[in-house]
């Protein structure tokens, strides 16, 4: 918000507890902030760049057992607030155990789960909140957007694999970004990328408006399931570039075959560690061997989020090389 701190902007979440304590931080700029984990009766928590710091009512970091104990109204202060006061309107969301801010930020949620014919219906009783703070950080596309182009320039189909707090997302976006403006240097050009937004984390859509760049050729479907939003983007906006988040749900594997008989490319990304990892969850382990992807992107946190462990070229024939690249962060 214009003419404000950048703490007092964050604050906004927060009832005047917390805010009061995010306002005195000393020990870790706001912008190193990946979590903040509230859990009733239990410290505040903050997660950084490869560390956790406790904080006290002064904003000091300090040993587990000084911490500030966050309250129950803290947290139903801070939901509250997440959800412009209508808890009703956030249930859908809510019954996956998140929801979205404006910016892309989610929230994850535990509480007591109302169950209703086998199917989660809603949260009551909330006892804790993550707060996973989205950030844009362009740039990271460049170091290995060659090794995901054909030589005419246009893309592989691609699975960008990571556990979480690895950079996934972040980079999805900026290849998205960049997939979608275009490289001369990169004989690269611009292209329309279709994008399903299914948990509202990739654009950060507020209104109609995203709050971070994903390219001036770029469509988004916000809050959309993939299972139908892949559909509607071919039908209505014929996208080159079909990007999702986050696929390992079993009717993402219709949706994805698909697309792939419309000629479009698909770019995304799945929890995993490792290839290993992947082939052991069904959804990613059908898509690979019904042949989906042509490279596969290995993510960790080892130098920090955004490491590069591998990129893996997948042949038609099923044999997989390696292509081993440093470890170093984007």
């Amino acid at each position: 918000m214009a003419g404000k701190k950048p703490s007092e902007d964050f604050g906004r979440w927060f009832g005047s507890n917390l805010a009061g304590i995010f306002l005195q931080i000393q020990d870790i700029a706001l912008k190193d902030i990946e979590e903040i984990r509230l859990r009733i009766e239990r410290p505040l928590l903050i997660l950084g760049h490869h560390r956790e710091l406790f904080i006290d009512e002064q904003g000091r970091t300090v040993a587990a057992e000084k911490g500030y104990r966050v309250q129950r109204e803290d947290v139903l202060q801070a939901l509250e607030r997440m959800t412009q006061s209508s808890l009703y309107a956030a249930e859908e969301e809510m019954k996956q155990g998140f929801i979205t801010l404006p910016g892309g930020h989610r929230v994850g949620i535990t509480g007591e789960a109302i169950m209703k014919q086998g199917e989660v219906q809603t949260l009551k009783h909330i006892s804790a909140l993550n707060i996973r703070l989205a950030k844009a950080v362009e740039g990271k596309a460049e170091l290995i957007l060659p090794r995901l182009l054909t030589k005419e320039g246009t893309l592989h189909h691609t699975l960008i694999l990571s556990p979480p707090r690895a950079g996934k997302t972040t980079l999805l976006r900026d290849l998205i970004r960049r997939l979608s403006d275009g490289s001369p240097a990169l004989n690269l050009p611009g292209q329309t990328v279709g994008v399903v937004d299914e948990r509202r984390e990739l654009a950060g859509m507020w209104q109609g408006v995203p709050a971070y760049n994903l390219g001036c050729r770029t469509d988004i479907l916000d809050g959309c399931p993939k299972r139908m939003g892949i559909n509607m983007l071919i039908r209505s906006m014929a996208p080159q570039v079909v990007a999702v988040d986050e696929l390992g749900h079993p009717e993402d594997v219709e949706a994805v075959l698909d697309a792939l008989r419309t000629g479009v490319k698909i770019l995304s990304t799945a929890h995993a560690a490792t290839m290993s990892e992947a082939l052991r969850r069904p959804t990613l382990k059908a898509l690979f061997e019904f042949g989906v992807f042509e490279r596969v992107v290995v993510l960790s946190r080892r130098q920090g989020p955004g490491t590069v462990e591998e990129i893996i070229v997948l042949a038609p024939t099923d044999r997989v090389h390696k292509e081993m690249v440093r470890g170093d962060a984007l």
